[in-house]
This record gives structure tokens, sequence and C-alpha cells, in this order.
């Protein structure tokens, strides 16, 4: 499936946008999310979360830097992973984190403000960008 931008109308139609990026994403669980403060980044992961009816309601993890939210399937735990790098300031701060450990394993790792990770990215990663389009209006970009 190729597709490079996903139009959002509003945050209703967030929920199928997250259904047509996992279709892009044929399997890749590395999910870096690129946008301006406000976009809508931790309101994508809130919505992705909620596709995969985890335990947790997503909150954004800007001062705890990694929130984890698991849900089931195939009768096993599974866990989504969901990091905010904006306040980092070095890639030695992320690997202090953990970062590794959260790129190689084979759950779900959503991460906001990845630009400082980059030269860690598995060859694999997925890569978007949520645009401000109008007031409640966004596109997401497959980078």
């Amino acid at each position: 499936m190729i597709i490079n931008e996903i139009f959002i109308p509003n945050l209703s139609a967030l929920k199928q946008a997250v259904k047509t990026l996992l279709k892009v994403a044929n399997g890749r669980k590395k999910i870096m999310l690129y946008g301006e403060m406000g976009a809508g980044k931790t309101t994508f992961v809130r919505v992705f979360c909620h596709h995969f009816k985890t335990k947790q309601a997503a909150q954004s993890p800007t001062f705890s830097l990694i929130n984890e939210y698991y849900y089931i399937e195939n009768n096993r735990n599974q866990r989504i992973a969901h990091l905010d790098l904006y306040r980092l300031k070095n890639i030695e701060e992320a690997l202090n984190i953990g970062i590794e450990d959260y790129l190689d394993d084979e759950q779900y790792c959503l991460i906001e403000w990845p630009d400082l990770i980059e030269p860690l990215f598995p060859p694999d990663v997925l890569k978007i960008k949520l645009e401000i389009i109008g007031d409640n209006q966004r596109k997401i970009i497959i980078l």
C-alpha cells in the first residue's frame, strides 16, 4: 500500500487514520512522530493506544519521558512504549534512559521529538510528520 499522506478533517477521523497507518506500516512497530508543538502527536498516540484497547489511556510523557501501555493480543500481554524526547539534550541522555532496548525489541514504540536519536534508528522505522492544516484539521505525512 503506497500512501504518502493521510488527511484528518476532524478528531473523529483520527481512528480511521490510525487504521490506515497500521496498514501502511506493514508490520513495522517503531514509529517516529515529527511535528511542531500542538500538531497532535500525543493525541495520535492516544488514539493509537485506544485502537489496541490498552488497559490505560495514553498520556503525555513529557516529564516522565517514557510511558508504557499494555494490551492483550493472541492471549499474550503486549506493550506500547510512548517516549517524548523533547527535554533531552544529547544522545547520551537517550542512551541513559534505555532507548536502545525500546528500539531493539519486538513491541510497538512511538517516539515524539525523535530527531536527537536518528543515528540509532533501526532500518525498518516508520517516520511520520503531523501537520496542522486548520483548527481541528491535520495531515499525516509519511516520510
